[in-house]
Protein backbone atom coordinates (compact mmCIF):
# COMPACT_ATOMS: atom_id res chain seq x y z
CA UNK A 1 0.00 0.00 0.00
CA UNK A 2 1.47 3.19 -0.81
CA UNK A 3 2.23 5.49 1.33
CA UNK A 4 -0.49 8.49 0.60
CA UNK A 5 -3.28 5.60 1.17
CA UNK A 6 -1.58 4.47 4.33
CA UNK A 7 -1.90 8.41 5.65
CA UNK A 8 -5.67 8.24 4.63
CA UNK A 9 -6.18 5.31 6.25
CA UNK A 10 -4.92 6.43 9.10
CA UNK A 11 -6.67 10.11 9.16
CA UNK A 12 -9.85 7.68 8.17
CA UNK A 13 -8.87 5.57 11.35
CA UNK A 14 -8.74 8.74 13.45
CA UNK A 15 -12.04 10.63 12.04
CA UNK A 16 -14.29 7.36 12.64
CA UNK A 17 -13.01 6.92 16.49
CA UNK A 18 -13.92 10.68 17.05
CA UNK A 19 -17.00 10.29 15.28
CA UNK A 20 -17.52 7.20 17.22
CA UNK A 21 -16.99 8.72 20.61
CA UNK A 22 -14.71 5.50 21.33
CA UNK A 23 -12.08 7.78 23.56
CA UNK A 24 -9.25 4.57 23.93
CA UNK A 25 -8.97 4.25 19.40
CA UNK A 26 -8.87 8.02 18.96
CA UNK A 27 -5.95 8.68 21.48
CA UNK A 28 -4.08 5.59 20.11
CA UNK A 29 -4.16 7.24 16.83
CA UNK A 30 -2.27 10.14 18.54
CA UNK A 31 1.38 9.85 19.37
CA UNK A 32 2.73 10.62 23.01
CA UNK A 33 4.36 13.76 22.12
CA UNK A 34 1.43 15.31 20.37
CA UNK A 35 0.76 18.96 20.19
CA UNK A 36 -2.70 20.58 19.43
CA UNK A 37 -4.22 24.03 18.32
CA UNK A 38 -8.07 24.29 18.45
CA UNK A 39 -9.67 27.54 17.90
CA UNK A 40 -11.96 26.85 21.04
CA UNK A 41 -9.04 26.75 23.31
CA UNK A 42 -7.46 29.75 24.90
CA UNK A 43 -3.73 28.05 25.04
CA UNK A 44 -2.36 25.16 22.50
CA UNK A 45 -2.17 21.85 24.20
CA UNK A 46 1.41 20.78 24.31
CA UNK A 47 0.79 16.34 24.61
CA UNK A 48 -1.70 14.20 24.01
CA UNK A 49 -2.28 13.79 27.73
CA UNK A 50 -3.07 17.53 27.99
CA UNK A 51 -5.45 16.70 25.60
CA UNK A 52 -6.90 13.92 27.28
CA UNK A 53 -6.77 15.18 30.58
CA UNK A 54 -9.23 18.06 28.95
CA UNK A 55 -11.44 15.50 26.84
CA UNK A 56 -12.68 13.83 30.22
CA UNK A 57 -13.33 16.74 31.67
CA UNK A 58 -15.47 17.71 28.78
CA UNK A 59 -17.28 13.99 29.05
CA UNK A 60 -17.50 15.15 32.56
CA UNK A 61 -19.36 17.99 31.49
CA UNK A 62 -21.67 16.30 29.19
CA UNK A 63 -19.71 16.39 25.94
CA UNK A 64 -20.56 13.65 23.51
CA UNK A 65 -19.23 13.71 19.67
CA UNK A 66 -22.50 12.43 17.84
CA UNK A 67 -21.32 12.38 14.20
CA UNK A 68 -18.03 13.72 12.15
CA UNK A 69 -17.62 13.93 8.49
CA UNK A 70 -13.74 14.04 6.62
CA UNK A 71 -14.90 16.19 3.52
CA UNK A 72 -12.20 17.40 0.57
CA UNK A 73 -9.06 15.57 2.01
CA UNK A 74 -5.50 16.31 0.99
CA UNK A 75 -2.24 13.97 2.06
CA UNK A 76 1.34 15.96 1.56
CA UNK A 77 4.08 13.89 1.90
CA UNK A 78 7.33 15.05 3.06
CA UNK A 79 9.19 12.42 3.80
CA UNK A 80 8.38 10.42 7.03
CA UNK A 81 6.35 12.86 7.99
CA UNK A 82 2.37 14.00 5.96
CA UNK A 83 0.21 16.72 6.22
CA UNK A 84 -3.59 16.19 5.95
CA UNK A 85 -5.94 18.60 6.05
CA UNK A 86 -9.55 18.32 5.32
CA UNK A 87 -12.60 20.48 6.17
CA UNK A 88 -15.04 18.64 9.08
CA UNK A 89 -18.80 18.69 9.81
CA UNK A 90 -19.66 18.22 13.40
CA UNK A 91 -22.51 17.04 15.46
CA UNK A 92 -21.79 17.55 19.19
CA UNK A 93 -23.81 17.19 22.21
CA UNK A 94 -22.19 19.81 24.60
CA UNK A 95 -24.87 19.80 28.12
CA UNK A 96 -27.36 18.61 26.70
CA UNK A 97 -27.97 20.76 23.57
CA UNK A 98 -26.86 19.56 19.83
CA UNK A 99 -24.15 21.40 18.08
CA UNK A 100 -23.14 21.42 14.61
CA UNK A 101 -19.62 23.01 13.06
CA UNK A 102 -17.77 23.40 9.66
CA UNK A 103 -14.19 23.67 10.71
CA UNK A 104 -11.29 23.05 8.73
CA UNK A 105 -8.45 20.66 10.47
CA UNK A 106 -4.67 19.82 9.93
CA UNK A 107 -3.25 16.66 11.05
CA UNK A 108 0.23 15.92 11.11
CA UNK A 109 1.11 12.28 10.67
CA UNK A 110 4.58 10.78 11.14
CA UNK A 111 5.84 7.79 10.19
CA UNK A 112 6.54 5.45 13.19
CA UNK A 113 9.67 3.63 11.61
CA UNK A 114 9.41 0.44 14.84
CA UNK A 115 5.91 -0.47 13.95
CA UNK A 116 5.78 0.79 10.12
CA UNK A 117 2.47 2.97 10.81
CA UNK A 118 1.78 6.57 10.98
CA UNK A 119 0.38 8.61 14.32
CA UNK A 120 -0.57 11.78 14.31
CA UNK A 121 1.78 13.89 16.01
CA UNK A 122 0.00 17.58 15.47
CA UNK A 123 -3.90 18.79 14.95
CA UNK A 124 -4.59 22.09 14.41
CA UNK A 125 -8.49 23.09 14.02
CA UNK A 126 -9.64 26.45 12.60
CA UNK A 127 -13.39 27.59 12.61
CA UNK A 128 -14.23 27.64 8.55
CA UNK A 129 -14.88 31.42 7.42
CA UNK A 130 -18.76 32.04 6.68
CA UNK A 131 -18.32 33.59 3.32
CA UNK A 132 -14.39 34.45 1.81
CA UNK A 133 -13.77 37.56 0.87
CA UNK A 134 -14.12 38.09 -3.15
CA UNK A 135 -10.75 39.40 -4.24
Amino acid sequence: MSDQKQVLEAASTLVAAFAANDTEAYFAAFSEDASFVFHTCDAPLPTRAAYRELWESWQRDGFEVLACQSINPVVCLQGDVAIFYHDVATRLRIQGEEIESRERETIVFRRQQEKGHWLACHEHLSAMPEQLPQT
